[in-house]
């Protein structure tokens, strides 16, 4: 597997396809892009997390080069904290550790590339297999925020979780 900047051109119309319906897409990115996967809206919202939190998107690709996974990754300078943010794994590629591989990947490159000295994300804890996919390669509950998001007639929690090198 490796990991390589993300290409809107190349890349948008595979990962479009794997957010296959509202809840999902709440679940992986808080409705921060819309649904259905807009590439303009895609652009737009990949450039304004470039802008406020100089997130860069990577994707993930096998040895083949088909695409496996996407996510974002931040580097706060003033805690030395990295961030990872819409993560996700092609639904045909999941429950075959992918998903662990591109996360060793990224924090790899968050420890030994940008030099982080812990790295965070954050998780609906009712998104089981993801939650189970970070505690996997070490992540830990850092904090619960009980009733962040809504969605529809649901309520969820936000799990921040970290990693330290």
């Amino acid at each position: 597997m490796r990991l390589r900047p993300f290409i809107l051109d190349k890349d948008f119309d595979a990962i479009k396809d794997w957010i296959a319906d509202e809840r999902i897409n709440a679940m992986w990115c808080a409705n921060h892009f819309k649904f259905p996967l807009e590439k303009s809206d895609f652009e737009s919202v990949v450039k304004k997390f470039a802008d406020n939190f100089d997130e860069s998107p990577f994707v993930a690709t096998d040895d083949d080069g088909n695409l496996v996974g996407y996510f974002g990754y931040s580097l706060n300078l003033e805690t030395n904290e990295g961030m990872l943010g819409f993560v996700m794994v092609n639904p045909k590629m999941r429950g075959k550790g992918y998903g662990k591989q591109m996360l060793k990947l990224a924090l790899e490159y968050a420890f030994n590339i940008s030099k982080a000295d812990s790295v965070q994300l954050n998780v609906f804890p009712e998104n089981i297999p993801a939650k189970k996919c970070y505690e996997s390669v070490g992540f830990k509950e850092r904090n619960l925020t009980p009733n962040a998001f809504a969605f529809k007639d649901e309520c969820w929690a936000r799990c921040n979780m970290v990693i330290c090198k």
